[in-house]
């Protein structure tokens, strides 16, 4: 059976696609450098190709993604400008879809309207994002200060 994949669709690994992920991953990053890019010699059918050049950024991502696929997870690359959908968008801020919309409507998010649909940029998400996780740090702070205040064991 021959699968088709189109740019976008998850790509979630086999048992034996996350052991070799798991083995890669482990080798690639003992060759990773900061601020080098990386040469890498690729083989075809146990024949010699050709060397090419990966940018340190790719070779960050490569590992990041490999280490996604060893822990057995569906990875997809979005790029930060594009727009997904409120299905897509509230799926990537793991809330429904109501929720998102209610972000959307009292202006928590900015967006755009194709006709009647709601498009919604990666980079905004992950700005949102990004923020929402810092002022529960803030919280959660204040509540171990207070604990600790109260001598309530944590």
């Amino acid at each position: 059976m021959v699968m088709t994949m189109r740019k976008g669709d998850p790509v979630l690994p086999s048992k034996q696609d996350a052991l070799l992920a798991l083995e890669m991953g482990r080798k690639l990053a003992a060759h990773l450098r900061h601020d080098k890019n990386l040469r890498v010699r690729l083989f075809e059918n146990d024949l010699e190709g050709e060397t090419i050049e990966l940018p340190e950024a790719a070779v960050r991502l490569l590992l990041e993604i490999l280490e996604q696929l060893a822990e057995g997870n569906a990875v997809t690359v979005i790029p930060v400008h594009a727009e997904l959908t409120t299905r897509q968008a509230a799926d990537l801020l793991n809330v429904s879809r109501p929720h998102l919309i209610q972000l959307l409507e009292e202006g928590e998010l900015p967006h755009r309207k194709v006709g009647t649909h709601r498009r919604v940029r990666v980079d905004d998400l992950l700005a949102y994002k990004r923020n929402i996780e810092q002022k529960r740090r803030v919280v959660l702070d204040e509540l171990a200060a207070q604990a600790q205040e109260l001598d309530m064991g944590y």
